[in-house]
């Protein structure tokens, strides 16, 4: 028997153990793995508004594409199945975090024409209403924003990302469920604008759910778009005879403005919440209200039995608290370039929190005065899309074109639907300038642990963005839910009134104790449109989650 020296007996000892280690690893990583729940992925997801989309932007991923793919992909989707609330002549605000951990964000939502109505504030609307009309329409960034986010994380080819959508929009789709649910709440708007066009039979009558709708002049403008790229939008002939269209219904903005758009990109500001980062967009993105609500009620220390009898109530009345004094600091989202550089920073700045957490009474509410509130109207809109890929890339993508159908004018030489985004300045200010962004609810967000986990998530719903996102969070991170009951959880909608308005299903003890024992004022509001879409990767599983309440599906694999 051959006899060994004895550092060759220790390497073979330090080689074995090695071995068992690795192996061990291997079987504990395969353990975690199968403690996967049902339904979760292991590589990658999307979470759109529909199944459709999200299944289109999966395809995008799985034929090698990134998640800035799979994200303009569902979000092309989203416009022909959801027209209503996004398109390419809107805009977006995407928050972007690569493998190294770089987070950053690109705001390409429509801006202030160089022209415009010198006394268009003065007709905003009062109460809840919808801004009709071309003197709303901000020049559309959205191709512009896909172009720049696709040459910096793009995978696959440009044109590759379009295809489904000009199939979808050729061929036609049965018109969704949830499509002919909006459609029938503004059949009358629709039958007296130009979206007739689409969205009509030959006879004016207004088309409803399993009727065939085809966006035929889209098609052929994508397929141009698929081919030129996005300059053809902005100098070449879409952008002309989108221009003409404009011009037409009484509009004002010229290929100038279409030429001189400049998409955004600025870090994301951090914000620490509890053992996790929190990266939001800047204003005039919503990002500061949502991390100001949040920080606020980290100090109240939830736990899941924050959800048991009277605490619940109590847990609900701190929030609600906090999103009356969200309310009051709304003015204070702004576009920095136009306001010294300086907006919303104090919202993030822990003294002014503990400050403002110091104000709230756990045993009653208070007048509007307190909470330095100055009512204005309520809106809804806008779509999100939560996508991560294989190798990391995290996309946290909010769109519109601001209200339902955005200022309902339709391009009939390009089939694009045009967006009524200056309405966003209404309640916020009394001044517009050229090439100003508006105030925004918008908040695509990541949130990120200490363990390495990542929750990308952000809303929809116009003014509900912020409760419904707020509560999202809540509820997972510190109430113990699940994903999925954490967003499908009915919420609490504080208006711009600080009424509070309680979606159906919500518990009616909890209801019943924050009206009559702790006098909170409650509204009206009927139009529950809140839509929450998330992607969640913890210990190797992926969760994602696409909101019941727009009927919509997440994809993964």
């Amino acid at each position: 028997m051959a006899k060994y020296k004895p550092w060759v007996l220790w390497c073979f000892i330090l080689i074995g153990f090695i071995c068992i280690v690795t192996l061990l690893c291997l079987c504990f990583t395969s353990f975690l793995d199968g403690r996967c729940s049902s339904g979760s992925f292991k590589k990658a997801a999307v979470a759109a508004d529909s199944q459709i989309c999200s299944e289109i932007g999966r395809n995008m991923l799985q034929q090698g594409g990134s998640a800035v793919d799979g994200a303009i992909a569902a979000l092309l989707c989203t416009s022909v199945v959801n027209p209503q609330s996004m398109g390419i002549g809107g805009g977006s605000i995407i928050t972007i975090r690569d493998k190294k951990g770089n987070v950053k964000v690109y705001n390409f939502r429509e801006t202030v024409p160089r022209s415009f109505r010198q006394n268009l504030l003065k007709e905003c609307p009062t109460s809840f209403n919808f801004s009709i009309g071309s003197q709303w329409i901000g020049v559309p960034g959205e191709l512009r924003g896909y172009e720049a986010i696709h040459k910096q994380y793009g995978k696959l080819p440009w044109a590759r990302l379009f295809e489904p959508t000009i199939k979808l929009a050729r061929e036609g789709i049965p018109l969704p469920p949830y499509l002919g649910k909006i459609m029938s709440f503004v059949k009358n708007l629709i039958q007296a604008t130009s979206l007739c066009e689409i969205f009509c039979h030959k006879n004016k009558t207004v088309l409803s759910t399993g009727d065939i709708v085809k966006f035929s002049k889209l098609a052929e403008t994508m397929e141009t778009i698929a081919e030129k790229g996005a300059e053809d939008f902005y100098t070449g002939k879409i952008g002309h005879d989108l221009i003409q269209d404009i011009t037409a219904a009484g509009g004002n903005l010229t290929m100038e403005d279409l030429r001189s758009f400049q998409v955004q990109v600025q870090d994301a500001w951090t914000v620490p919440l509890g053992d996790a980062k929190l990266y939001i967009p800047p204003p005039p993105a919503g990002g500061a209200l949502l991390a100001f609500i949040l920080k606020v009620m980290e100090g109240f220390s939830l736990t899941p039995n924050s959800l048991v009898g009277d605490k619940k109530i109590e847990m609900y009345h701190h929030f609600i608290e906090a999103v009356k004094f969200a309310n009051g600091q709304k003015k204070s989202i702004c576009d920095p370039k136009f306001n010294n550089g300086k907006c919303a920073e104090h919202l993030i700045d822990p003294t002014f929190i503990d400050r403002i957490r110091k104000m709230i009474s756990s045993n009653m509410t208070h007048d509007n005065s307190y909470y330095n509130v100055t009512p204005s109207s309520d809106h809804t809109g806008t779509t999100h899309v939560s996508v991560l890929d294989e190798d990391g890339l995290a996309v946290s993508a909010t769109s519109t074109i601001n209200q339902v159908f955005g200022g309902m004018i339709y391009s009939p030489r390009t089939g694009i639907i045009l967006n009524n985004e200056l309405a966003d300045f209404c309640g916020r200010t009394d001044t517009l300038r050229a090439g100003e962004r508006p105030p925004s609810s918008m908040s695509p967000v990541i949130l990120e642990s200490k363990s390495g986990g990542l929750l990308i998530i952000g809303g929809s719903g116009g003014s509900l963005i912020t409760s419904a996102m707020a509560l999202s969070i809540i509820n997972h991170q510190w109430l113990g839910m699940s994903l999925k009951d954490a967003i499908t959880e009915p919420i609490i909608f504080i208006d711009s009134e600080n009424d509070v308005n309680f979606e159906s299903r919500f518990d009616e003890s909890v209801s019943k104790g924050l009206k009559e024992h702790l006098k909170h004022k409650t509204g009206n509001w009927q139009h529950f449109l809140n839509v929450v879409n998330a992607v969640e990767k913890e210990n190797n599983c992926i969760a994602a989650m696409s909101d019941s309440r727009k009927m919509g599906m997440s994809a993964g694999y």
